[in-house]
């Protein structure tokens, strides 16, 4: 549970960059003398949409949440500053680890450099050790947690895969042959194959692991015996024929109590709090006055 909860604060985290960065670009232009309220974004039949409109209704949709995890984060920091609270790199390394080979999705990791992610990260773990500061947890249930939960702390060996999947073995054939020749697998794969989800990221299907269930088990008993960068033979799957190729891998590990120690120290102690999790909780303390607080008052 708690690190579905995590996700979900970097996935917030990440559109909050996003949006960000959109009104950030207006800022720049109207710096630069552009007007960007006359500026055309989209053309539809003889209507356009300007940059303005697309600007405003964006600010109706997500403005306050936008602004709301800006002040949280200052707000995170302000108090990880204020009670000297720090998250190691060891934390942060691990959860990243975790998160890339369990939760993230291809097109994440493309459009979140690796810097980005453990940024997110470490907000995170810093939220939980603000708001768990106060909680005492024995050693005694710390490491009866760690005794009872050993699978969470523990990562299997992931290999990253792109595929091509097309109808016929004759298609796969004439594939190997314009790879060898030094076609690029990810062009190959948004022009050929017939896997739409994954053709948009170039074939892109992110971690495969032990146990994985969607995608056929052939494809992970392939990579393992493939080198970095190389591709298989075709594979027969029931859409057709798929050609894997093997992008990187990470090599699994066992995290000891010690590793961890910290970390179920937090997952115990948020476990006990009675209110929910949330970097609000310190609004009053820092002091926080925000422009959706003063239209509410008005």
């Amino acid at each position: 549970m708690r690190r579905k909860q995590l996700w979900y604060v970097i996935a917030a985290l990440i559109l909050l960059n996003c949006l960000t960065l959109i009104f950030f670009l207006a800022k720049v232009k109207e710096i630069n003398g552009t007007n960007v309220s006359e500026e055309v974004v989209a053309s539809v039949g003889k209507s356009d949409i300007t940059r303005q409109q697309w600007l405003n209704e964006l600010e109706a949709r997500y403005g306050k949440d936008v602004l709301k995890d800006m002040i949280d984060q200052k707000v995170i920091k302000e108090m990880a500053a204020k009670y000297n609270i720090k998250v190691s790199e060891k934390d942060v390394e691990r959860e990243y680890r975790i998160l890339q080979t369990t939760y993230s999705t291809p097109s994440e990791n493309k459009k979140t450099s690796e810097k980005k992610w453990k940024q997110h990260i470490r907000i995170s773990l810093l939220q939980e050790e603000i708001l768990t500061k106060d909680v005492k947890v024995s050693e005694k249930e710390m490491k009866a947690y760690f005794e009872e939960n050993k699978e969470l702390f523990t990562i299997p060996d992931a290999f990253h895969v792109s595929h091509i999947i097309v109808k016929s073995s004759d298609e796969a054939e004439r594939a190997i042959q314009e790879l060898e020749q030094g076609s690029s697998f990810s062009a190959l794969a948004m022009e050929r194959s017939i896997e739409e989800f994954s053709a948009n990221e170039g074939g892109d299907i992110g971690y495969l692991i032990e146990g994985e269930e969607r995608y056929p088990s052939e494809y992970l008993t392939t990579v393992k015996k493939l080198k970095e960068g190389l591709w298989s033979d075709p594979i027969q799957v029931e859409q057709g024929f798929a050609i894997v190729k093997l992008e990187g891998k990470i090599k699994g590990k066992k995290y000891s109590y010690k590793d961890v120690k910290q970390q179920i120290r937090r997952e115990i102690a948020l476990e006990q709090m009675k209110s929910p999790a949330s970097a609000s909780t310190f609004w009053e303390e820092v002091k926080v006055d925000w422009f959706y607080g003063n239209k509410e008052a008005n």
